[in-house]
């Protein structure tokens, strides 16, 4: 909890620019995120309000858009906590994206990722960069848009809503980068160039297999252990 209220103090009179909602939400996300704040720990909005220096409103919003996203669940009369992860929800979240992912793998593999193969590419520049400057944060937010990109790139209308639906859940589960990964995240990065290179190649089977094999976590097991 002090790592959370000196962040706090460090934001109170939050400087104008954007709607102050928005900004109260990317605070809070990336101590959830992080690590900052954890599972089952209390949210009180009058609290964090005072600290900031701001009104309850813009918090009550922020809070909001987290309980949509799954990292915070709120009970009527009991508050809002930050959202807690059981191994088995975590296991059914990797085994559901692995599925997604090999039919979106294949598929924009097919199309050899056109159109997509440009912004890919600054995705994992975006990586590579955020592990240089150990920003898990940033590293989170690019893993994602990665693999929110192959679904596009699938060229299957229904595989981006359906990743859409799916998100906030992986955030919540850390299925996606998760932040208290110790192992290197420049394994990670060029686990995601050799993912982009069977795309752009057409290695349908190749890609199918890696992407599954990725999003469960046996790629990255694998790793590991060499």
């Amino acid at each position: 909890m002090t790592g959370l209220n000196d962040l706090l103090e460090q934001n109170r009179g939050m400087a104008s620019g954007g709607l102050l909602s928005d900004r109260v939400y990317r605070l809070l996300r990336s101590a959830i995120l992080s690590g900052e704040m954890v599972p089952d720990q209390r949210i009180v909005e009058s609290d964090i309000a005072k600290r900031l220096g701001i009104s309850q409103a813009p918090v009550r919003e922020a809070v909001k858009r987290l309980v949509y996203e799954s990292l915070v669940t709120h009970v009527p009369r009991l508050g809002s906590r930050v959202a807690h992860i059981s191994t088995e929800q975590a296991e059914q979240a990797r085994e559901l994206r692995g599925q997604l992912e090999e039919f979106a793998a294949r598929s924009a593999a097919q199309r050899r990722a056109e159109g997509y193969v440009d912004q890919l590419n600054a995705v994992v520049d975006d990586m590579r960069r955020a592990a240089r400057q150990d920003d898990p944060i940033s590293f989170r937010d690019s893993d994602m848009t990665f693999h929110r990109l192959v679904c596009q790139a699938s060229g299957n209308h229904l595989l981006p809503r359906l990743w859409e639906v799916m998100e906030p859940s992986l955030w919540a589960l850390r299925v996606v980068s998760d932040p208290f990964y110790t192992g290197s995240r420049d394994k990670l990065v060029n686990e995601h160039a050799r993912l982009l290179d069977m795309l752009v190649g057409g290695r349908e089977d190749d890609a199918a297999r890696a992407f599954r094999l990725h999003a469960i976590g046996a790629a990255r097991l694998a790793q590991r252990d060499e």
